[in-house]
């Protein structure tokens, strides 16, 4: 499998981290939480936390405080499919395909639900074939980018499809919540809109050659309560434990390793990362546990720097900006973890 084209999509409103405390301290929700919870939110969304600004499906960020279901659902009724389809636009006008060649569209979300699920609102769009087989992948969280892939991969390897369009889409603004359990509020500081999208075939791009060489996966269901998404007022809530980015840091290594030992090849021999930047502390524990000089996550970190953590379109974003930065080749290794708890990753074979 190799991947053709490349695109992300992101709401054109963009706020700072101060404008979000700003605005968050003249709401009447922030009058409802406890000093140690405002203390905290100030810290996070004014201090060197890895994330300058982000992009908010919002017109104005008061409407980021319209808790009530109704509210979250119609943003993301009203956002995901024009996101996603904009990505989707994107990778194939970078793959230099036309969408009725198009044989399968794959949609991974966590942030919504739709029946039909996004790949009707997004095949119409974008203009696809009656006949494309189309997938809503649901409730993978954070990895489901290299879930999303893994069965384009399938797909294209049983010969079943020629060309397969790949998309996650997060609304993450559609997911806000707020009360006083510390991983809540850090996740209102960390989360953004977007949406990412690759165009994937048994031959490479004209532009470049990327070849998807191998991948590997671990799930750990017993640590499920650290990193998940639970229902309170009819609403999604985020459950985000301290212990995450060192998890994610400790999996991660274990899931390169096996796949890197496999292929003969020793972290030292991967060229590239491409890494979910799941927040500041995740990138610094990866660092750390992978033995990374100074400079091997720049993708990942420009990416958090700009967006924020935009959960599984994360991973898009991290792989165009590598191939915008005169990238080097040779091996490259993509990983993202979340939900579940779980981790993925897959190597790449890279000639720019």
């Amino acid at each position: 499998m190799f991947f053709k084209g490349v695109g992300t999509a992101a709401p054109p409103q963009r706020y700072e981290q101060r404008d979000c405390w700003a605005a968050l301290q003249s709401s009447r929700r922030f009058a409802s939480l406890t000093p140690r919870s405002r203390a905290l939110l100030k810290k996070v969304l004014t201090g060197a936390n890895g994330i300058e600004t982000r992009r908010l499906a919002l017109d104005d960020l008061q409407d980021a405080f319209d808790l009530t279901p109704d509210a979250l659902h119609a943003r993301f009724e009203a956002n995901a499919p024009v996101l996603a389809a904009a990505a989707a636009e994107r990778a194939l006008a970078d793959a230099q395909e036309s969408p009725a060649r198009i044989d399968a569209l794959l949609i991974s979300t966590c942030t919504g639900y739709l029946c039909p699920g996004l790949t009707s609102y997004v095949a119409q769009r974008l203009g696809l074939r009656p006949d494309v087989l189309s997938l809503d992948l649901v409730g993978q969280g954070c990895v489901a980018a290299l879930p999303n892939l893994r069965a384009a991969h399938a797909l294209l390897s049983g010969g079943a499809c020629r060309r397969v369009l790949s998309v996650c889409v997060e609304v993450c603004s559609a997911a806000f919540f707020l009360d006083d359990d510390p991983g809540v509020l850090i996740s209102a500081c960390l989360f953004g809109d977007g949406a990412g999208a690759a165009v994937l075939g048994p031959s490479p791009s004209p532009k470049y050659r990327m070849e998807w060489k191998s991948s590997g996966s671990l799930l750990k269901p017993g640590e499920r309560e650290l990193l998940r998404f639970v229902q309170k007022d009819g609403m999604l809530r985020n459950l985000l434990a301290p212990r995450v980015p060192a998890l994610a840091a400790e999996y991660a290594a274990t899931v390169a390793d096996e796949v890197l030992e496999r292929a003969g090849l020793r972290r030292s021999q991967v060229a590239g990362w491409v890494l979910h930047p799941g927040g500041r502390d995740v990138l610094r524990a990866l660092r750390e546990r992978l033995g990374l000089g100074d400079g091997a996550l720049r993708w990942s970190e420009a990416v958090l720097r700009e967006f924020g953590n935009v959960s599984s379109a994360s991973l898009y974003f991290v792989l165009e900006a590598a191939l915008h930065d005169s990238p080097p080749n040779g091996h490259w290794w993509m990983a993202s973890f979340g939900a579940g708890f779980s981790c993925q990753g897959a190597l790449l074979e890279v000639e720019l």
